[in-house]
């Protein structure tokens, strides 16, 4: 009896398709996706976006540029990517860098000031040096972290000489002098390793590993990390967890609502409005308008709560709010109503829909912030409507930007709307025609 009772639950799990694909397709789709972000991290560091700024032009901050611009933790630049058939723009200033961190180009930058060559570093927190500053983004927590432990190890791999020479200052210092033998051996190692240093430069090589990396003040050079972007936010990553949320539950909203053209069809009711004076065409639109009204209330209940538990600053970004809603909205209902286009009924509907939104809203940074995601999985993202809800409202919210600039979020969100509603009433014809 026992083996009866499973062959029938499996053999009924077979006919159920939805149930099927929940079971083993869903659970599949969600290791690849995480393996795919956490297997591409070869380590705990993240690979970070850093614009170097050298304003000292001293060899010694020549080496410090060329050693970021080679360690493989960071994709450093020390320009803007030049356009197609364009001349190569010019470098970064400090203005410039703290304008594109502003904009979300990079999540920060480091600026390497007049006077670092004269004296790069000390082995002591109070010794005389010239501090970086490091312009940061706090809308990605681990990116001054990372700049600031690789700015300390490339200093001690781009300019051992220099720590020779000030480690045998401070050695002379203690031991009362050495003589004068002793300061030929000395100069003669340290004028074999600026020799090598040189050969490594023109040869283009890549910096020994070295460990560890001291805290911003305690390690070999100076560190000053500055927030330009969100300094005085009280809350900065309710916005940006609120479009996440939000938008994957008003995929789950839209879809349920859009099922109702499943319900009507079954009961016969579908054939009925469509044999009086209501089109196909005027039935969706009418129930797209429905979803996306459905679709503001809630995007505006879940941004009135951050504001009155988390203190977002909604009543300053209304203009920005209103503009993202309406084309968040409008691009959720369109993909509820193609996806009760395309099932046959409610059940199947509901595994399609939790399959293809769970993926989505994994890919899209609601689950998992995409600015941590290899490069590949960023460009991924960007096919779904999540990814693009989730910039346009970080624009808005904590970089402050006006609503001009919201150009490219509200263009692909309404296009790709407009798209998917003409998808959905291709396949609706089925309905017409049955």
């Amino acid at each position: 009896m026992i083996a009866a009772i499973v062959r029938n639950g499996f053999r009924a799990l077979r006919r159920d398709r939805g149930a099927l694909i929940l079971s083993f397709i869903l659970p599949i789709a969600f290791f690849t996706i995480f393996g795919v972000i956490f297997g591409g991290m070869h380590d705990t560091t993240p690979r970070v976006r850093l614009l170097v700024v050298d304003e000292d032009r001293s060899e010694a901050s020549g080496r410090l540029v060329r050693g970021l611009l080679r360690e493989p933790s960071l994709n450093g630049s020390t320009r803007p990517e030049a356009r197609k058939g364009e001349p190569a723009p010019p470098e970064y200033t400090a203005a410039t860098a703290e304008t594109a961190v502003q904009q979300g180009d990079a999540p920060a930058a480091l600026i390497i000031p007049r006077g670092f060559g004269a004296s790069p570093m000390a082995f002591a927190p109070g010794g005389e040096r010239k501090a970086l500053r490091i312009l940061h983004d706090s809308s990605d927590p681990v990116a001054a972290q990372v700049v600031a432990g690789m700015a300390q190890k490339v200093v001690m791999t781009s300019m051992p000489d220099t720590m020779a020479d000030l480690g045998m200052k401070y050695f002379a210092q203690a031991s009362g002098g050495l003589t004068p033998e002793q300061r030929k051996s000395v100069e003669s190692g340290l004028s074999q390793l600026r020799g090598q240093m040189r050969e490594r430069d023109q040869a283009g090589g890549a910096p020994a590993a070295a460990a560890g990396s001291g805290d911003n003040g305690g390690g070999l050079v100076a560190i000053e990390v500055r927030d330009v972007v969100g300094e005085k936010k009280r809350s900065p990553m309710v916005a940006f967890y609120a479009a996440g949320i939000g938008v994957m539950f008003l995929m789950f909203t839209a879809s349920a609502a859009g099922g109702s053209l499943l319900d009507e069809a079954e009961s016969g009711a579908l054939d009925r409005i469509l044999s009086g004076r209501v089109s196909m065409t005027t039935l969706l639109a009418g129930k797209m308008a429905y979803c996306t009204l459905l679709a503001c209330a809630q995007l505006t209940l879940m941004f009135l709560w951050a504001a009155a538990v988390f203190h977002l600053d909604l009543f300053t970004h209304l203009p920005g709010f209103f503009v993202m809603t309406v084309a968040t909205a409008f691009a959720v209902a369109s993909f509820g109503m193609l996806l009760a286009s395309l099932a046959n009924t409610r059940a199947q509907l509901g595994a399609i829909s939790t399959l293809i939104i769970l993926t989505m809203s994994a890919i899209g940074g609601s689950m998992f912030p995409r600015f941590l995601m290899p490069e590949g999985m960023k460009k991924v993202g960007l096919m779904t409507f999540n990814a693009w809800a989730i910039d346009g409202y970080t624009k808005v919210f904590w970089r402050d930007e006006p609503v001009s600039h919201l150009g490219p979020q509200v263009a692909v969100l309404i296009g790709a709307g407009m798209v998917l509603f003409l998808l959905a009433r291709r396949f609706a014809r089925r309905w017409e025609y049955a």
